[in-house]
């Protein structure tokens, strides 16, 4: 079985009572919204992928005039649909799938999205390089990330151990030097490097990156 497989089940098992679980920071969540809105046009064509079970792409899709959610999740992705459905939002659209998926046409979007997801690749290069083609020249790539090789000692001790009894997916460690680093060797520019938590040491990297 592949990575993104095993990955797939893991958060179609956990889809339910992620859906459930509250923001642990809303108002850090809330100022990361606030900042993607800014660069959003009522025009513009988004694509989010990792989009979970579609709380934020809800959120964000007034203020565009199309937004397309991805995960590899079935269960997240039914979820999501479900919710679409009960607030009304006739300008999203979410299905299961990669970022390399044939079915997204290059060169289509203006803005794409990732949140709390560049953690949980195995191939995290070679998605940036599909968003970069995703993207239409100068189009803009907005994450949210946490940067778990400046987190305690301990989380790199248990981070295994939780993966190994099936406790957790995937999880990459590394530092907000490396993440902007590599985002800039996939073709794009950095536009700004935030932190919005609010609560003790946040060390989730809020990057906006231009297609170059």
């Amino acid at each position: 079985m592949s990575q993104s497989s095993r990955n797939a089940r893991f958060w179609d098992r956990a889809a339910r009572k992620y859906s459930a679980d509250p923001i642990a920071d809303e108002a850090g969540y809330e100022r990361s919204l606030a900042r993607t809105a800014e660069f959003m046009q009522a025009a513009d064509q988004v694509f989010e992928f990792g989009c979970g079970t579609g709380t934020t792409a809800l959120k964000l899709a007034p203020h565009c005039a199309h937004l397309l959610a991805t995960d590899i999740s079935p269960e997240m992705i039914a979820i999501a649909q479900e919710k679409a459905v009960a607030q009304g939002a006739p300008n999203v659209a979410f299905e299961v799938g990669l970022i390399n998926d044939e079915r997204w046409r290059h060169n289509s979007f203006d803005l794409a999205l990732g949140f709390n997801i560049l953690h949980l690749l195995d191939e995290r290069q070679a998605v940036l390089a599909a968003l970069h083609g995703l993207l239409k020249p100068g189009g803009l790539f907005i994450s949210k990330t946490p940067c778990l090789s400046e987190m305690s000692f301990a989380i790199h001790l248990a981070l295994p151990l939780m993966k190994a009894i099936g406790k957790a997916p995937h999880v990459d460690a590394f530092s907000e030097a490396t993440l902007t680093g590599e985002i800039g060797q996939a073709g794009f520019d950095i536009i700004a490097c935030e932190r919005h938590g609010t609560r003790g040491k946040d060390i989730r990297a809020f990057i906006i990156a231009r297609k170059r």
